[in-house]
């Protein structure tokens, strides 16, 4: 009897136990959102707006002007167009690489073009094509990037979606800017092939960048993600032709200046995780 009882209350004694361990565990089942980890391709458009008070270039002498700079060159705004990698870590840091090609909002945006250009246009202020009529030439400017850099994702609401917050971010990388004419009726020699570099006021150099804006990543879609930044670029440049000709700032000639010009730019980024994102976590205890 007594072994029977003794049974009994093992096997109650062992039941209650897990019966109170598996409560526990459900009553511990912890729904969260969590921050993932993974590669993203972003498409971006941005609105480029070069500063006029701040962009400047130097002479050999070492005297400033603001004569020949992005802004005084060609008339703004312009459109930026880019394709970026990005890679997303737990930490909500990011590094990234982008490429990006901008122009003139206005397609014949290039500043003072007949004085600047006086021996290529008649006193009609046309230039003749091969045919002996206007060749309706388009000017305006166009440039190249490519930048690498860091950034950092600071949560609003780090309890219902971690992924999404303050973006800041730091790039750094190399740039290269000219004139592009374009014929539109008939082709042009004096602006064709190797006649063009006399004018195109080609230039390259480093250029440094820092944004700040709002990242946004949904716990459901791949397809609803998106970030807006307000973005500021220094740029560091110099001419790379060996001759120069722009009459309205009386070059013919190397152009030994040394140019900065500050560009402010608003971008819109469509972005693809390229797997899919764990939009919840159980966590038992």
């Amino acid at each position: 009897m007594n072994i029977r009882i003794k049974i009994f209350r093992s096997v109650l004694l062992t039941g209650l136990l897990l019966a109170g361990a598996n409560g526990t565990a459900a009553a511990q089942i912890d729904l969260t959102v969590d921050t993932f980890e993974c590669p993203i391709v972003g498409f971006n458009a941005g609105l480029m707006m070069p500063s006029k008070a701040f962009s400047f270039e130097t002479a050999p002498g070492g005297a400033k002007s603001q004569n020949a700079t992005m802004a005084s060159l060609y008339n703004p705004p312009y459109l930026s167009f880019g394709i970026e990698g990005l890679y997303k870590f737990k930490s909500n840091w990011l590094v990234s690489i982008e490429g990006n090609l901008w122009f003139g909002f206005n397609s014949n945006n290039l500043n003072h073009r007949m004085e600047r250009m006086g021996d290529v246009f008649t006193r009609d202020s046309i230039v003749v094509g091969a045919n002996g009529t206007d060749a309706n030439i388009t000017c305006y400017n166009r440039g190249l990037g490519l930048k690498a850099g860091v950034g950092k994702i600071f949560p609003l609401n780090p309890a219902k979606n971690p992924n999404s917050g303050i973006l800041a971010r730091l790039n750094a990388g190399y740039l290269r800017q000219q004139t592009i004419f374009m014929a539109n009726s008939e082709k042009a020699a004096q602006l064709a092939d190797d006649y063009a570099l006399l004018y195109d006021h080609q230039r390259h150099g480093l250029m440094l960048s820092e944004a700040v804006g709002y990242w946004f990543m949904s716990n459901r879609s791949d397809l609803a993600n998106v970030y807006v930044t307000f973005e500021v670029t220094q740029c560091w440049n110099w001419p790379t032709r060996d001759y120069m000709i722009d009459h309205y700032l009386g070059l013919q000639g190397k152009d030994n200046h040394r140019y900065f010009d500050l560009l402010y730019t608003i971008k819109i980024s469509w972005m693809f995780p390229l797997r899919s994102k764990p939009a919840h976590d159980y966590y038992f205890y």
